[in-house]
């Protein structure tokens, strides 16, 4: 695995996801206590989460931090456990990455490539391996974020300032 040949980049973390049986507790540490902004809220019965989408930072390098709870705590997927559902990162080009790794044997989430709660493109890494697909995220799930121009942008200014 080659990164030369690698067909996209990691540009950096787009989200964490922390879950919880009680969203409004979790808002009141990262909100109120550590001043997050709340952006919006988004509900999937399909997903079983009711979150709150907040943020850090501001512009096209803010970092999301969706606080979720399951919509019924007795059903799958339980978005509480672990509390630390997810990560999610920015990618320059996401259907490349996902047929480059898929060909290196990733194992991704059923479902494909969709649009995500925020409106990105998304998909998810399988945090285990199988037999076909043998690389997971070693317990991890991670979401794989299409970025946006402006963000593409914003990291590569940084790149050539740096």
């Amino acid at each position: 695995m080659s990164s030369t040949s690698r067909p996209f980049k990691v540009l950096g973390v787009q989200q964490i996801a922390v879950g919880g049986l009680d969203k409004a507790k979790l808002r009141r540490f990262w909100v109120d206590t550590l001043g997050l902004t709340f952006s919006h809220s988004y509900t999937s019965e399909k997903e079983n989460v009711d979150e709150d989408i907040c943020e850090a930072g501001e512009g096209p390098l803010k970092v999301e931090v969706d606080l979720m709870q399951p919509i019924d705590p007795d059903k799958k997927p339980r978005v509480n456990e672990p509390a630390l559902n997810h990560v999610g990162l920015w990618i320059d080009d996401l259907p490349a990455a996902v047929e480059w790794l898929t060909a290196q044997g990733v194992r991704f989430t059923p479902g494909g490539i969709r649009p995500g709660a925020a409106g990105h493109d998304i998909t998810f890494i399988h945090p285990k391996g199988n037999e076909e697909f043998p690389i997971g995220s070693e317990g991890v799930l991670v979401e794989l974020v299409q970025a946006p121009q402006e963000v593409i942008d914003a990291f590569a200014t940084i790149a050539r300032a740096g």
